[in-house]
């Protein structure tokens, strides 16, 4: 402090005393970890245990605030920085980048959209959108989007496992995972969980927040858009077999661990399907989802080769569903076989069968090169070709065109190297980015390429599997039919029906459409019921049903 100066005040010439001088007030601030403790007056032993702190945040208008303030002085006096990691955050802007201010009128009412999407939406949000550090665009659509495609998808799974386990009184308690019989799907399922708990246990302790939040979003993709979709039909029946035993208990443990890995993420949603399917079967559970520790990763459920089989599996999947939508052959229409061209490597051949149910194929067969089945169109790049080679740019779009073994260019050029030919007297070099090249399919079938494959479907329609094609066309319409009339899942019917040509020959001799809608009876003539009519395969249905 200063001495006191009085001096004259310039407008009534009273006496004045001058306030003693007053530090910047960021060094409070920044005298938090030892002052908070009145250290080195007292509390000496709490302060040592807590000094230097783990981690501290804080938007980056603090790199000269509070972040310079606590390192200076804690230098100074301790000779060491005050915090081991500093996780610095960037602005929240608008949708369009721009900083929010009340005069643009681009400011969000942050309780308008914790009010309608809530407080986990929001924070989820923040968490995926991109890295801490880079500045948001912050809207409440950006929010709801990310609520949609992660929160409800988790919910949308959590809400199948409770509808089937209320129907069937399941109780987890009563049952141990290590003692079911667990199929493929289920052991997948468990090894991918446990990788998970591993890399977000991880990721947390190196503050990468945004890398775990992802993987949490795309495992929960997988677990609803595949383990569930492809195992449902384990949730129906009357009977409790070991294998919905197996399935009940494989999704409720699964369901348990993510509300414990997600809880520091998503508290609320977190919490809700804790006390659910913990709290309320499990008398010395810990009263919270917040009170328990976080999970530990069991290495003997993780199996990594299933993992990458089931990956390649995923991804033939990806692939074989967009030649089919370039075939414009439904799903529902079954295919003789379906060849992948690859040079990547499947652990056990058996799983391929996945493929083949998802995409409604007979056989499948993993082939060296696709060459029997594709050829390719090739045409020069302008904007890389006519610099170098303008005056032969006719040459060598008939060369490509016509002349040219493309199969041997294309190899060539793959992975970064270069084709070499003479045109007109010249020697000319191609590499994969002079050359727009488009694979064809031969006729007769269809294909796409991605994930360092090439899928090619056989689209010869055989009779046999155009009526499974019809049959399967009429479950699919018989099960809407059920929806809309309001029956539950497992209500039994009675079916009548009026048809001709291949639909009347499929429901008069398939008895595999009886199983698969629970009808007892299919007889030929509908009925007082409900009653709808519908176009299969360009032939006119009437179909009626009812409770039996």
């Amino acid at each position: 402090y200063i001495d006191q100066v009085e001096v004259k005040c310039p407008k009534c010439g009273g006496n004045m005393k001058r306030t003693p001088e007053v530090i910047d007030c960021w060094y409070d601030s920044g005298s938090m970890p030892f002052a908070q403790w009145h250290y080195p007056f007292e509390n000496k032993e709490i302060f040592e245990k807590q000094y230097p702190a783990d981690f501290i945040s804080e938007a980056v208008d603090q790199t000269r605030g509070w972040f310079y303030t606590l390192l200076a002085i804690s230098t100074l006096i301790f000779d060491k920085a005050p915090f081991k990691n500093c996780i610095v955050l960037g602005h929240v802007n608008d949708k369009d980048g721009i900083k929010m201010s009340k005069h643009k009128g681009n400011v969000v009412d942050p309780w308008s959209v914790l009010d309608k999407q809530g407080a986990d939406a929001v924070r989820w949000y923040f968490y995926t959108s991109s890295a801490p550090w880079l500045p948001s665009r912050f809207s409440a659509e950006n929010v709801s989007e990310a609520q949609r495609k992660f929160m409800g998808t988790l919910w949308n799974t959590y809400a199948f496992f409770t509808l089937y386990a209320d129907i069937d009184n399941y109780d987890p308690s009563k049952y141990n995972l290590k003692d079911c019989k667990l199929t493929l799907m289920d052991k997948w399922i468990l090894s991918g969980l446990n990788t998970l708990v591993e890399y977000v246990d991880t990721s947390l302790n190196e503050y990468k927040i945004t890398e775990s939040a992802r993987a949490i979003q795309d495992f929960v993709d997988e677990l609803s858009n595949w383990y569930v979709r492809r195992c449902r039909e384990r949730y129906w029946g009357s009977e409790m077999t070991d294998d919905k035993i197996s399935a009940y208990t494989t999704l409720h443990h699964v369901l348990v661990t993510l509300s414990k890995i997600l809880a520091p993420y998503v508290p609320f949603m977190s919490e809700q399907i804790y006390q659910n399917l913990v709290a309320n079967f499990y008398k010395d559970a810990e009263e919270s989802v917040h009170l328990c520790s976080f999970p530990v990763a069991d290495k003997s459920f993780v199996d990594t080769k299933l993992e990458e089989d089931m990956k390649f599996v995923l991804d033939a999947v990806v692939v074989g569903r967009a030649a089919r939508n370039k075939s414009n052959i439904k799903n529902r229409q079954p295919l003789s076989t379906l060849y992948i061209s690859t040079d990547r490597k499947v652990n056990d051949d058996s799983i391929l069968k996945l493929i083949a149910d998802e995409l409604n194929v007979k056989n499948i067969e993993i082939i060296k090169e696709a060459g029997d089945f594709i050829s390719y169109e090739i045409k020069p790049q302008l904007k890389t070709i006519g610099p170098k080679y303008g005056k032969l740019l006719g040459v060598i779009r008939n060369y490509l065109q016509n002349e040219c073994d493309a199969k041997a260019i294309v190899n060539a050029v793959d992975n970064g190297g270069v084709f070499t030919t003479t045109l007109a007297g010249q020697d000319v070099e191609f590499t994969k980015d002079d050359l727009l090249i488009t694979v064809v399919s031969k006729d007769g079938y269809a294909n796409e390429s991605d994930f360092g494959m090439t899928v090619i479907l056989d689209t010869a329609i055989t009779e046999e599997l155009m009526l499974e094609g019809i049959s399967r066309e009429l479950v699919s319409k018989i099960q809407t039919m059920r929806k809309e009339a309001g029956f539950e899942v497992t209500d039994h019917i009675i079916l009548g029906y009026n048809a001709n040509g291949n639909s009347d020959k499929v429901l008069a001799n398939d008895s595999s459409i009886a199983d698969d809608v629970l009808a007892d009876s299919i007889s030929n003539g509908v009925f007082d019921g409900y009653t709808k009519t519908w176009d299969i395969n360009g032939e006119e249905v009437t179909i009626s049903i009812k409770k039996n």
